[in-house]
């Protein structure tokens, strides 16, 4: 190969990057994705989370308020015989939702979950209270 099309090529590779870079930071800094639910015992906060595993997850309820911390993985999706080229997705992604003022909810019996369709989802239980309006 002429060392021209070598040097284009890692000059091609290093604007990627920096390209990719400057996209995964962007999204660090912006919220997840979320739709918030309500059922008659509960409510349902559904925030995508694409690529990650339960122990990447730290979940926390502070004043009616669900947030939620992803931290991907440093080798991301491993893939056998591929490097990366374009790392285009933030490693630490965060989120929050306010639940409605009237909500009356308790965080003991809540429940997240990773689904294999790459969502995260968030149940908090509405108080006896809350049931019965």
């Amino acid at each position: 190969m002429p060392a021209f099309l070598s040097a284009g090529r890692k000059a091609v590779r290093s604007v990627l990057e920096r390209i990719g870079r400057g996209w995964g930071k962007f999204q660090e800094h912006r919220p997840l994705d979320h739709d918030l639910l309500e059922g008659e015992d509960a409510y349902l906060v559904v925030f995508d989370a694409p690529g990650i595993h339960g122990e990447d997850v730290d979940v926390r309820f502070v004043d009616r308020t669900i947030e939620v911390a992803l931290e991907r993985p440093l080798d991301r999706e491993r893939r056998s015989g591929f490097d990366l080229v374009f790392p285009g997705r933030g490693r630490t992604l965060t989120g929050n939702v306010t639940l409605p003022a009237e909500a009356r909810v308790t965080p003991r019996g809540a429940n997240a979950t990773v689904t294999r369709a790459g969502t995260l989802e968030v149940e908090i239980p509405k108080t006896d209270a809350s049931a019965d309006e």
